[in-house]
């Protein structure tokens, strides 16, 4: 027993020596740069010499990224938002709070990947019998694949291709996040705006309403059109406190969701984006699923055919033969083997859907911009011939040709005006940072 203990050791010794030969020991991978507040802290921990997830970093993750297109054309994408803007200030401080939960599943799909790398060599495992009361038999079991159909290739492809599909899902994430921090933000500036804009309008309404209160008591004026003001005030007064609870619950929320605070960030910023900036996301992410689909089918399809492995027993009474395995075939193994072949297809034209679906989205987001861009600059025109035909009426008002209820009619004219102007800036921003989202490019790809 003692003489099988030492040979299958020195075989084991032999074998995993040689994995160690062909391990890379590089380091630095495309997941080691996706840095969170987490994991700075875990390698500031750990040293100032060991970066963060130090543990998983591998030479792999460097062939990996320079043969996948996908990662490529992830990391090579860049921000559509000016440097230090307000958009890029609001981006940051929320993506550095991110969880980034799919950074998790994307470093253990690299794990994967990198493990089915390794899967055309042999495996090797103890086998120990006991052949009596005192005697016990110790080997050392090695296989190796010899013909599968293309199995093993399909499982290196399979765990390529789910690392890509990670990857798409992340840069998805990272981007669905800066995009609901700019909604939020948006929604805080337009509510701001709102309310300057409402108590502009009852500063002036109030001046009217002790003008007409004024006349009213001296019986120049009728009582009802004084009522009619009222009720005009007590609407902008709702309209001015909507507003502002819209702004602070925003405000909360973005806060909720940032690494600090928000609310003295100002500023409107300018996109400049054209559909053809970069690929949708949705579409990067049908490719990568569909790679990964098709691998799966040449792994199905490999286990419905027989194979061919080298396999035997290192140790005591040493034995090596070549075996013949595979799945059983009965009277349904076509009908499986055709259903695979339609699963590749099913695949295929999921890209061709998910094509079509982004380039309707494109084009629609594209086509609304564009009006509501139109609409704001009608609305500003708009706005400055109000504002002209109030500066009339209150000048035929002082020189007696109008009466204050006039006055007010236009006012409240110029008014609408206005908030008309404020909402459709702020729905061709959100119209632009949507773009911006399904497009993927509210990030720079090397920063996720």
């Amino acid at each position: 027993m003692g003489h099988s203990f030492v040979q299958a050791a020195a075989v084991s010794a032999a074998i995993f020596g040689l994995s160690g030969c062909l391990a890379d020991t590089k380091t630095g991978s495309f997941v080691s740069r996706l840095k969170t507040p987490d994991a700075a802290l875990s390698a500031q921990d750990a040293g100032p010499k060991t970066t963060a997830y130090a543990s998983t970093d591998t030479g792999y993750d460097n062939k990996l990224n320079a043969e996948s297109t996908v990662i490529n054309g992830l990391v090579a994408r860049q921000s559509a938002l000016p440097n230090g803007s307000a958009y890029d200030q609001v981006t940051s401080a929320v993506l550095a709070a991110n969880s980034r939960s799919a950074e998790s599943e994307l470093r253990a799909a690299r794990l994967r990947a990198e493990s089915a790398s390794k899967n055309w060599l042999p495996t090797v495992g103890p086998s120990i019998s006991l052949t009596s009361l005192s005697d016990v038999v110790v080997n050392l079991v090695v296989d190796q694949v010899l013909f599968d159909n293309g199995r093993k290739k399909g499982e290196r492809e399979f765990a390529i291709a789910d690392v890509e599909v990670a990857a798409v899902v992340l840069a998805e994430d990272t981007n669905d996040r800066a995009a609901t921090g700019l909604e939020l933000y948006l929604a805080a500036a337009e509510g701001r705006e709102q309310a300057a804009l409402d108590e502009k309008t009852l500063e002036a309404m109030s001046h009217f309403e002790y003008i007409m209160s004024e006349r009213v008591r001296g019986g120049v004026s009728d009582r009802s059109d004084l009522n009619i003001l009222r009720q005009q005030l007590a609407e902008i007064r709702a309209s001015h406190a909507a507003a502002q609870e819209a702004t602070r619950s925003a405000i909360a929320e973005l806060n909720a969701m940032s690494v600090q605070p928000l609310q003295n960030v100002r500023g409107l910023t300018s996109l400049n984006i054209s559909t053809d900036s970069a690929q949708p996301l949705a579409v990067t992410r049908a490719e990568a699923e569909k790679t990964r689909e098709v691998a799966a089918a040449k792994v199905d399809r490999a286990s419905q055919l027989p194979g061919a492995s080298l396999s035997g027993t290192v140790g005591e009474n040493s034995t090596f033969g070549v075996n013949v395995n595979g799945a059983q075939w009965g009277l349904g193994t076509g009908a499986q083997l055709k259903a695979i072949e339609i699963a590749k297809e099913s695949a295929g034209r999921r890209v061709i859907q998910a094509t079509e679906d982004s380039n309707r989205d494109l084009r629609r987001l594209e086509s609304q911009i564009a009006a509501t861009s139109r609409q704001a600059a009608e609305a500003a025109e708009l706005t400055v011939q109000a504002r002209n035909n109030l500066e009339l009426f209150e000048a035929q008002y002082k020189g007696g040709q109008r009466q204050v209820i006039d006055v007010v009619s236009v006012y409240e004219t110029f008014a609408r005006a206005q908030e008309a102007e404020v909402a459709l800036k702020y729905e061709a921003a959100l119209l632009r940072v949507e773009l911006a989202r399904i497009l993927g490019i509210l990030a720079d790809g090397d920063l996720i």
